[in-house]
């Protein structure tokens, strides 16, 4: 039997503007986008490919979910992005506005750098060694 992670719920203060960020800063697809009544959406997005887990972007709607946005990790990387040209996305999530908080660095595993998302998570933009 075949199992993999599908979604992973990132909570979001508002869809659109979640989604404008991730399809410019990341160069995410948008894989869903539907109505599901009372302000609520179900909204999907991801890398643009068969491999891996996408997002299911979830409006904070409580006040204890609100103060929980951009905590996902507790200030730790949260989320990995593998690539396979570090310095192609690099340049091009520089040029979107992405905030890294480091230089780039050379790894025993790979090329990586930590950025935020619009919500303060923490990445490594990373591209492993072969």
């Amino acid at each position: 039997m075949s199992k993999h992670i599908a979604l992973v719920t990132y909570l979001v203060r508002d869809y659109d503007e979640a989604i404008a960020w991730f399809k410019t800063a990341l160069g995410f697809r948008l894989f869903e986008d539907s109505d599901l009544g009372s302000g609520k959406r179900w909204v999907v997005v991801g890398p643009d490919t068969a491999n891996g887990a996408r997002f299911l972007l979830a409006k904070a709607a409580l006040p204890e979910q609100k103060t929980e946005i951009g905590k996902a990790a507790g200030g730790r990387v949260a989320f990995f992005l593998h690539t396979d040209d570090f310095q192609r996305d690099y340049k091009t999530m520089l040029s979107a506005g992405v905030h890294f908080i480091e230089t780039p660095r050379h790894e025993a595993y790979g090329t990586v750098a930590v950025f935020e998302d619009i919500y303060g998570n923490r990445w490594d933009l990373l591209q492993l060694l072969k």
